[in-house]
């Protein structure tokens, strides 16, 4: 951005620094891009602009050289919103992802500071929404243990305010009931040792602690086993 500033600069004013203004003399719309405008000034095409920018422009207008860097910064600005807002666009995000996000584009800090103030105003970047949404997402979808979903959240970036809060009221009991309910159809025809082992497996490995899994597995056999009793060798042994 700044090379590319310094030679519209170069070839706008002569590489004075100021030198005389110059007028816009045609706006044109992008043929393979219709949300960018092309600023052709003075006859000679200057620079291209997001179409939201570029409607500020009139035919005639004329422009010094603050002015347009005031316009190259702001078609800057509304870049990183639209990357921005595309990477929000298949679920939501937190502060964290979207902050991450936007430097990997290598963009300037006080520009991603900007893009997420606009995107908090707006509404669509909210981490105690956010953190809520992703409990609820999983109990309905993924049901996980609140261990497992606390840790899944602080890898999101939250911090442990908004991660607390939408963890208020999880009950480990009812998510690894309803993780088993989904499963249980697969072992029921197992004797009840091999239907033990592997519902209390594969719910051990959704991070539920032995206390939780032991009554679930009783519970989901007495309504859905079907399996010979057989002997059982003891509790996840």
């Amino acid at each position: 951005m700044p090379n590319q500033l310094a030679s519209a600069r170069l070839f706008l004013f002569g590489g004075t620094g100021r030198g005389s203004n110059v007028k816009v003399t045609a706006l044109r719309l992008q043929a393979r891009n219709k949300a960018r405008v092309n600023v052709y000034l003075d006859g000679k095409y200057g620079f291209p602009l997001a179409k939201i920018v570029a409607a500020r422009l009139r035919i005639g207008q004329e422009l010094d050289e603050a002015a347009i860097a005031r316009l190259r910064g702001t078609d800057d600005e509304e870049k990183a919103y639209e990357q921005a807002l595309k990477f929000l666009a298949p679920r939501m995000r937190s502060e964290a992802e979207v902050r991450k996000r936007l430097t990997q584009h290598k963009l300037a800090p006080a520009l991603i500071e900007g893009v997420v103030a606009r995107l908090t105003r707006a509404g669509l970047l909210n981490d105690k929404e956010f953190a809520s949404h992703w409990v609820e997402n999983r109990s309905t979808f993924r049901p996980r243990s609140a261990r497992v979903l606390r840790a899944e959240l602080r890898q999101k970036g939250l911090g442990e305010a908004e991660v607390s809060a939408a963890l208020t009221g999880a009950d480990d009991n009812e998510a690894a009931y309803a993780l088993g309910a989904k499963r249980v159809r697969r072992y029921t025809a197992l004797p009840r040792p091999e239907f033990r082992r592997k519902l209390s497996e594969y719910l051990a490995r959704r991070g539920f602690g032995f206390d939780i899994i032991e009554p679930v597995v009783e519970r989901l056999w007495s309504e859905h086993g079907s399996g010979e009793a057989g002997d059982d060798p003891g509790f996840l042994d």
